[in-house]
């Protein structure tokens, strides 16, 4: 495949990224005003489950099918490539077939261990994802490992569509019965995203197997092999990804179990419960997803450049580069960390004004503590992008580990106490993040070429960030001296202080001509500065 066509696939699949991250994050804010926190609290230990899941069952796959197949396709092995993928999606329907059967039978029992019996009908709503989600995954995986992209990315953007349209339209249906009802009828809208968007991969997939079938023919390179030797390098490569690809997952699961057991402990009732981690799963910890788009994007591109300088051992473009990765992940996670940290409350009020005004000070209480961790977080995925890109794959998982043991042994002691409670579930998540982002870092340094100088790549970017902070400050109260909306003042100062951050990142320096030419359109960015 050329470099253009490369670059072109690439970019489909971003772009399609990018659309389901932005429409999953925009869709928690309607949602949560329309079956309140109590509703999300229902809906999220289900879902919670249902990611750790799939992610045990599918984390690793689809890479490692596109691995598999891409290999026997060089070689001009069409007919080991279209076997490999026989091979897995036979696997996989064996996967889904199970796991759903699993739920189905045990949903209650799970969530009821888990603290959140109100949460069965939507654990119920998701088994029909369960089983078609693995398959969905195999077409992936091929069409990956034939550089295709279009039909994975299409498929991605169904998904999302069907899941948050029929999702909120049943749970709008079903609101006036209960909130359990309607948390179900949202998470059933995953089963029927899972479900169309493997129609249309299988039928994109249907309309290829001619050219399949034709490169399999043509070929004189073909050869069948051993079905069990697919599955044990299937196997090989799937279980190292999927073992780092668990932690955020379980971190999900442990917060909705002792979130339940130690605020019992305390003496709150089943729905204070439902309704307090609702707060934090379906409002604050919602809009810490947003910085997330952008810092995901920063680590992904970040992964060709330092490969290419890694492989030909040109340490000088290795540092540079990862270092620019690391202060453009700290340009995007220290205003958004510190932004969302001074404006907790009113954003929270801004956009779920339906709560009232307990409810915002209460998740503004657990948005300010989660907006610190946006900084760490940000930095982690710059860091794990470096350390995979020169070989390291198996450090981040390690330390992604032990930041899950952070996580466990936090949340159990400063959630039982009554005067942290539910905010010690957001603390020990800040903590997690920045024992990962440590730990990276001290590896970064310790067994790579690269040298992350933090002071200096640091002082810039936090500078601009502090000129925001001021910006923000004052001008949130100006405005509320003249203007009676909270709403209107808050957009202003949000819409005042980016302004006064951009320019300060020009003036520093802190965002360089080099810089820009890493974004998407960064020649027309270029241009607009210039003038």
């Amino acid at each position: 495949m050329s470099k253009e066509n490369f670059i072109k696939s690439a970019a489909i699949l971003g772009a399609a990224g990018f659309i389901v991250k932005i429409l999953g994050a925009i869709y928690r804010i309607p949602l949560t005003s329309l079956i309140g926190t109590e509703g999300m609290g229902h809906y999220q230990p289900a879902y919670n489950i249902y990611n750790l899941l799939l992610t045990v069952s599918l984390a690793g796959f689809p890479t490692a099918i596109a691995k598999m197949v891409s290999e026997r396709r060089a070689l001009g092995d069409y007919q080991g490539a279209y076997q490999v993928y026989k091979v897995s999606r036979w696997g996989l329907f064996i996967i889904g077939l199970l796991s759903s059967i699993f739920i189905f039978l045990f949903a209650r029992q799970l969530v009821t261990f888990l603290g959140y019996p109100g949460s069965y009908y939507s654990m119920l709503a998701l088994v029909p994802a369960l089983f078609a989600v693995p398959l969905l995954s195999s077409y992936r995986g091929f069409f990956q490992g034939t550089q295709n992209m279009m039909p994975i990315a299409l498929s991605q953007i169904v998904e999302q569509l069907f899941r948050i349209s029929i999702g909120y339209f049943l749970a709008y249906k079903l609101v006036d019965i209960g909130l359990e009802k309607a948390a179900a009828g949202a998470t059933f809208g995953a089963s029927v995203g899972g479900i169309a968007a493997l129609i249309l991969i299988a039928a994109i997939f249907m309309t290829d197997k001619k050219d399949i079938r034709r490169e399999i023919e043509t070929s004189t390179l073909n050869r069948e092999e051993n079905a069990w030797n697919i599955v044990k390098n299937l196997l090989y490569i799937a279980i190292p990804i999927t073992i780092g690809a668990s932690i955020a997952p379980l971190m999900g699961v442990f917060d909705s179990y002792f979130v339940s057991s130690r605020l019992s402990f305390l003496g709150y009732t089943t729905e204070q419960i439902t309704d307090l981690y609702g707060q934090l799963s379906g409002t604050a910890q919602t809009l810490i997803n947003f910085p997330q788009v952008f810092s995901t994007a920063v680590a992904m591109s970040l992964v060709p450049a330092i490969t290419e300088a890694y492989a030909k051992h040109n340490n000088n473009k290795l540092n540079l580069t990862s270092n620019t990765g690391v202060r453009l992940s700290l340009i995007i996670g220290l205003p958004c960390g510190i932004g969302m940290y001074m404006l907790a409350t009113p954003i929270i009020a801004l956009l779920y004004s339906s709560l009232g005004p307990e409810k915002h000070a209460t998740s503004g209480g657990l948005l300010e503590v989660l907006s610190i961790g946006v900084i760490f977080l940000t930095v982690v995925q710059a860091f794990t992008a470096i350390l995979q890109s020169v070989d390291k794959p198996f450090h981040p998982v390690k330390n992604l580990a032990l930041g899950l043991v952070v996580k466990i042994i936090l949340s159990y002691v400063l959630i039982g106490m009554p005067s942290i409670n539910i905010k010690g579930a957001a603390i020990s998540s800040t903590g997690a993040y920045l024992a990962v982002a440590l730990l990276n870092l001290y590896d970064i340094n310790r067994i790579t070429p690269i040298k992350i100088n933090i002071i200096k790549i640091t002082a810039k970017p936090l500078l601009s960030t502090a000129v925001m902070a001021a910006v923000v400050w004052i001008s949130f109260r100006l405005f509320k001296t003249v203007i009676s909306s909270q709403g209107i003042c808050t957009l202003g100062a949000i819409t005042l202080a980016g302004i006064a951050y951009a320019i300060c990142l020009l003036l520093t320096g802190a965002i360089t001509s080099e810089d820009l030419d890493l974004i998407p359109k960064g020649e027309k960015l270029k241009k607009f500065v210039r003038k």
